[in-house]
């Protein structure tokens, strides 16, 4: 049995996202965190470092480093020359390992070495921005957010879910239509998609299975708005 519309138009926006919730749910039931932690803490590093880096980098980075620093007061311990030569290969490794180092000294010192449920407490801390914290708040915390990288507001744009031109405003998009109770899922239900089938350069809205089914009828590829 086919598990798309049949269509002969293209879909409204209310079918687009009745059709991606359920498609996405039914590629993708279980949605694991890509990135390999033990703890909030080590999530917050791990995501921190995937900036400007692939997810799989970064796996094969952190084992080294949390061997050597698993809690904030173990990484403190640590020299930023030290943190830095052990993740150089994720890129940006001057800065991070400076925020590395910086952010396990406040979460001692302001936070008793416990990383805060907390937005604005999350975003007070070095190298931590909206989106890092809300992966952090999601897959640590299970608060409702929805993380919004360049990926995944590349896709929203080719599947007419929001004309934002940043990810602030195709995550306010995105939250306006789809249940609070599935944003921590279809966040990685999209990234794991995107990666799999709606890349930037193997899709450009008119070839993978949600961009045919949602706009059979678009004849010219989608020209997306870059963050």
């Amino acid at each position: 049995m086919s598990t798309t519309p049949d269509v002969q138009k293209n879909l409204s926006k209310q079918e687009r996202v009745a059709y991606i919730d359920r498609r996405l749910g039914e590629l993708y039931p279980d949605t694991p965190v890509p990135l390999d932690h033990a703890d909030p803490y080590t999530l917050l590093v791990a995501v921190l470092l995937s900036a400007q880096c692939t997810d799989e980098r970064v796996n094969q980075v952190t084992p080294e480093l949390f061997a050597r620093a698993a809690t904030p007061s173990t990484m403190a311990e640590l020299s930023v020359a030290t943190i830095r030569g052990i993740i150089r290969p994720c890129g940006l490794s001057p800065q991070k390992a400076k925020a590395i180092k910086r952010l396990s000294e406040l979460l001692l010192a302001d936070h008793d070495g416990v990383v805060p449920v907390s937005f604005d407490a999350l975003e007070a801390l070095p190298g931590v921005g909206h989106k890092t914290a809300s992966v952090v708040m999601a897959q640590a915390f299970g608060v409702p957010t929805f993380p919004v990288d360049t990926h995944i507001h590349r896709l929203a744009q080719r599947w007419g879910l929001t004309r934002g031109r940043n990810v602030t405003e195709t995550e306010r998009d995105l939250k306006k239509v789809f249940a609070e109770g599935r944003w921590n899922d279809l966040h990685l239900q999209i990234i794991f998609y995107g990666r799999e089938h709606c890349t930037a350069r193997g899709c450009d809205g008119r070839i993978c299975e949600i961009c045919r089914t949602c706009y059979p009828l678009r004849k010219h590829a989608k020209i997306t708005r870059k963050p």
